[in-house]
């Protein structure tokens, strides 16, 4: 009889105890038994990376929060930086609003030639009402030409240069405009004051003037074309021994924000003065 290596016998064993442990566990008996011894193995794992992340975070932390603090800082500059373009472009879209409002304006009033210009002063002076324009001369621009806006009647060039001219506002304490009642077709005229209010004088007792009645241009006395939208009639007031009502105005156009304005530069007005007795 022929007896085995002993070679042979070892990794025949070894074999069959590895097939047998391979049917085990596939059949799950050696399940609890890996689980159990495993388990300590897993714990110590744990403990280790546990220990190892806070070593990590120990000596990282100081980094990543200099890190943050750089980002914080380049984020705020950015919001800075996109705070002032918001604002760049309302201030544009405001101006180009205003614009558009312009240009429809001429072109509902294709009889007149317009040269817009944009408002660059105003008068320190509270006892004078004037505006200073980027327009003068060499644009075009005269003495005595009208100013309005889309909203109405603004005032009259009282004096150019080569470069910019002076606009004398309606509200001021000189300016004298002949104006017309829209409903009753009563003429008058308003006159400015040095608070800036606008009076309408020169308004007979018998016409009946009520609180809202449209104001326009009437054309008369050379200075202004007829028709420009001036304001409407704020307050009445009778004196029972006068010729004349007494009335204040609201004027159609806010002097207190005027940023663009419109020359009428095809209208020539007249000066009458001499033929005035």
């Amino acid at each position: 009889m022929k007896i085995l290596d002993p070679r042979t016998m070892r990794v025949g064993l070894v074999v069959l105890i590895i097939v047998g442990v391979l049917l085990l566990t596939l059949s799950g008996y050696l399940t609890p038994a890996f689980n159990t011894a495993t388990k300590p193995i897993i714990g110590v794992q744990g403990w280790i990376s546990t220990r190892f992340l806070a070593l990590k975070d120990l000596f990282t932390l100081p980094r990543d929060v200099a890190s943050l603090r750089q980002r914080n800082a380049e984020l705020e500059a950015e919001v800075s930086r996109l705070n002032t373009d918001v604002i760049t472009y309302q201030q544009q879209l405001k101006e180009a609003q205003v614009l558009y409002a312009l240009l429809d304006f001429a072109r509902t009033s294709p009889e007149n030639q317009y040269i817009a210009c944009s408002v660059i002063g105003r008068d320190p002076s509270p006892f004078l009402q004037y505006i200073i324009i980027d327009h003068g001369s060499d644009q075009g621009i005269k003495f005595g030409m009208p100013v309005v806006t889309e909203n109405g009647l603004v005032g009259t060039v009282d004096a150019v240069t080569a470069g910019a001219s002076r606009i004398q506002l309606i509200t001021d304490p000189a300016s004298v405009v002949n104006i017309q009642l829209e409903n009753s077709g009563t003429e008058a005229t308003i006159t400015g004051s040095i608070t800036g209010e606008i009076q309408l004088s020169m308004l007979p007792q018998d016409v009946i003037v009520q609180n809202g009645d449209i104001i326009l241009t009437s054309g008369l006395g050379g200075k202004y074309p007829s028709s420009i939208m001036v304001g409407q009639v704020n307050s009445v007031t009778k004196q029972v021994n006068s010729l004349f009502q007494q009335a204040t105005m609201q004027p159609s156009v806010d002097f207190s924000n005027l940023t663009v304005v419109l020359v009428i530069t095809n209208f020539r007005p007249l000066d009458i003065m001499p033929l005035i007795p």
